[in-house]
């Protein structure tokens, strides 16, 4: 009897999840068809998942910039690499002191943290500081530092990971053992805390790759510092300015641009890399459930 409700729990499940997989699957299915179908087909149809006619004409005009996008991709990779491992590295130090329990004004530090979650300073400030006293603007800073250098919300999962499933036998063992705190953060934090890490270290990453207000911000002259989000958003920019030009050769060049498809083509060009990218970390979300009791 208990084999056959376990049975039909699994068929339940798998049917739900496969259900779900397909609604998760089909808005990029749509994405990937609209920006390879015409344009005119696909202003009088609109979005179908079987288009009546196909043109390659939105990566076409794409390509044609190809050194400009090779350029941003160049950047977006650079910064993302970057970006991602320093917010990584700077979270877990953060967090482990505040894991510890028997940290001095531990309370009143995890408040601080949390505390600005809730708040922060506003755009107008932030711009101030970075541009007056920081000076990053026009340089490659720009789209390092602010805003994602250092995410209160990683510290804080991080930290209730230590907190959770890092036992505090581990550390009193090391410490008895004559580690120094140094030496348990590199060899049993660190270790153990990999899949949180490498967790939170995909959603910095998400934010630094899909960011571009950091871009149209402090990114003024130097176009070259442009990142794929920033590069496609002024292409996008660029096609709506001549579709409403007043001048009548404009617009007519404009009315040769599959300005919809192409969007459609940016969309896709700019999520590609993280879909072929994300199912190499895949593993580490599930030993997160697993990960972190005493062995043996």
């Amino acid at each position: 009897m208990r084999e056959k409700s376990f049975s039909k729990f699994q068929i339940l499940a798998n049917t739900v999840m496969i259900i779900w997989t397909i609604i998760v699957i089909l808005p990029f299915l749509l994405l990937s068809l609209s920006s390879i179908t015409d344009e005119n087909t696909l202003v009088a149809n609109g979005y179908s998942f079987f288009p009546e006619k196909l043109s390659p004409a939105a990566y076409v005009y794409i390509i044609k910039s190809g050194v400009k996008i090779l350029k941003a991709y160049g950047v977006s990779i650079l910064i993302t690499l970057i970006g991602t491992a320093v917010n990584v590295l700077l979270s877990a130090l953060m967090a482990y002191p505040l894991s510890i329990k028997r940290l001095p004004g531990r309370r009143f530090l995890n408040f601080f943290v949390f505390f600005t979650m809730l708040f922060n300073g506003g755009i107008v400030p932030s711009y101030l500081m970075w541009t007056g006293i920081f000076q990053i603007k026009d340089t490659i800073w720009a789209q390092l530092l602010p805003n994602f250098l250092l995410s209160a919300w990683n510290v804080m999962m991080i930290r209730t990971y230590f907190m959770t499933s890092i036992p505090d036998s581990l550390y009193e063992a090391a410490e008895i053992d004559g580690a120094s705190q140094v030496k348990i953060f590199c060899n049993i934090v660190i270790p153990l805390g990999r899949p949180i890490l490498v967790t939170m270290g995909t959603f910095a990453g998400l934010s630094y790759w899909n960011d571009w207000t950091n871009g149209l911000y402090y990114i003024v002259k130097n176009k070259n510092l442009y990142n794929v989000q920033n590069l496609l958003n002024q292409m996008v920019n660029n096609i709506q300015y001549l579709a409403t030009s007043s001048n009548s050769n404009v617009t007519s060049a404009a009315s040769s641009i599959p300005s919809t498809a192409i969007q459609m083509a940016i969309a896709f060009v700019a999520i590609l890399p993280i879909m072929l990218i994300f199912p190499t970390f895949q593993k580490y979300y599930s030993k997160g459930l697993t990960l972190g009791g005493v062995k043996g």
